[in-house]
Parts: structure tokens; sequence; C-alpha cells
């Protein structure tokens, strides 16, 4: 018989011996991701520079066509009021506002309701449409208004005073000789610096104080008894009352 093997415990406890195997791979060191962010480049900063300019090319052709559809209501209003007056005074034989025989012209004044008194509808037939161009009830520049209405040359009813408003929000109104300017005018108040200049180049002589148009800074100097005091030329940071003679 062969002697019985001896057994090495040490081995048999620690387990087998693990070697590498023949076809494993080496390791491979991660890399550090890369940036998700990178720079634009010269064609995307190019469209970016196109899409802008046309933005702003837009905006101030906007700007530019309102500038230009609010003058052209301002010279509008300006020339439709005027021959609403002259239409007036042709067919009446008499001015709106000084007309002493409106209360018996327009049947709205004689219909029952809420109706005038004579004093408080019809002028006193001078020739002359007294009263400040910032109208008070019932004098002859608040009824220059209700006679055109009555008379159907301007909207609106015939018992309204009101008075209309610009394209800058200032009010319209009528004064015998605003700013020393010979007979009936128009004032168009709150224009601004910019718009009256353009106006002034183009319907008068460019000078706030002299000409058939001129222009104040205060309401008050509109009144005929005392000359512009707006200097020589327009400031664009300003806005006047301007006073258009008829």
């Amino acid at each position: 018989m062969r002697p019985a093997e001896s057994i090495d415990l040490t081995s048999a406890a620690s387990g087998p011996a693990r070697l590498p195997a023949a076809n494993s791979a080496p390791a491979v060191q991660a890399r550090p991701p890369e940036s998700s962010q990178r720079g634009f480049t010269m064609v995307e900063v190019a469209i970016v520079l196109v899409v802008v300019g046309l933005l702003v090319g837009g905006v101030l052709k906007g700007q530019e066509m309102i500038t230009n559809s609010k003058l052209k209501r301002l010279e509008s209003d300006n020339i439709g009021i005027s021959a609403a007056l002259l239409t007036y005074q042709d067919r009446y034989r008499a001015m709106p506002g000084d007309d002493d025989l409106a209360m018996l012209r327009f049947s709205i004044y004689t219909d029952g309701v809420n109706d005038p008194t004579p004093a408080e509808i019809n002028g006193n037939g001078d020739g002359i449409i007294d009263g400040n161009w910032m109208a008070a009830p019932n004098t002859e520049t608040a009824n220059f208004w209700k006679h055109l209405r009555a008379s159907g040359l301007i909207d609106g009813g015939g018992d309204d005073d009101t008075q209309p408003t610009n394209a800058y929000g200032g009010l319209i109104g009528l004064h015998d000789g605003s700013l020393l300017i010979s007979g009936h005018a128009l004032i168009f108040g709150s224009i601004e610096g910019p718009i009256a200049r353009v106006l002034e180049g183009r319907l008068d002589d460019g000078s706030p104080q002299s000409g058939r148009i001129q222009a104040d800074i205060a309401a008050g100097l509109m009144n005929g008894l005392v000359a512009s005091t707006a200097g020589a030329s327009y400031d664009d940071t300003l806005r006047y009352y301007m006073a258009f003679g008829l």
C-alpha cells in the first residue's frame, strides 16, 4: 500500500489561487466628459445680425408710418373744420357759433328735449365768433361746435359742444385773433416739437412767431392779446399750442 498523501490545509483554507484571464482587456482610464458648450460660427452670428437688423428696421418703419399718419390727420382736421366753417357761412349767411338764428334753423333746439333758451344757443350775429378757444358752455366758441353738428357738417348731435381732440391728444378750438393773427384761427393743443416744425415747414414760414401759423407753449397766450414767446425755432423737447389762421 502507498502511504497516504499529506494535505496542505493552509492552501486549502486560503482557496485556489486566481490567475488573470489570458484574453482580459487592459484597464482603460476614464476621460473627463467633453464640455457641452461651444462658440457660435460666423454664419450663425451673421444670421443673428440680419434678423436684428430686420427687427430694428421694422420698428423704425412702423414709427415713421405712425408719425406720418398723425401728421396727415392734423392736416386733415385743419382742412375739414375750415371747410365746414366756410360751408356753413355760405349756406346760412352766418358764422357757426355767432349765428343769431340758429335756434330757428335747427329743429333739435325746439324738439321739446332739453331745449336751450335763445340766449344759450344763438350768437349775436356780429360776424365774429367770440370767446376763448377753450370754450366755456354757452359761449359762441362752444356753440361753434353745436351749430356745425346741428347742420350735419361735422359728426355729432346739435346739443354737443364737446371740443374734438387732435392726433396728439390736445384740444381743438377756435379763437378770434389768436397770437395776434388777424381773423379767426383754429388752435391745436399739445403738438410735439418735431411735428410742429414739420407742419410749419410744409404750410408756413417755419417760425412759431410769424406768419399764418404761429405757436406757443402756454395755452393762455392763444387768447389773441399776446404775441408768441416761443422763440425763433421749435424745440423738440416741448409741446406747442399751434394757431392756424383761417
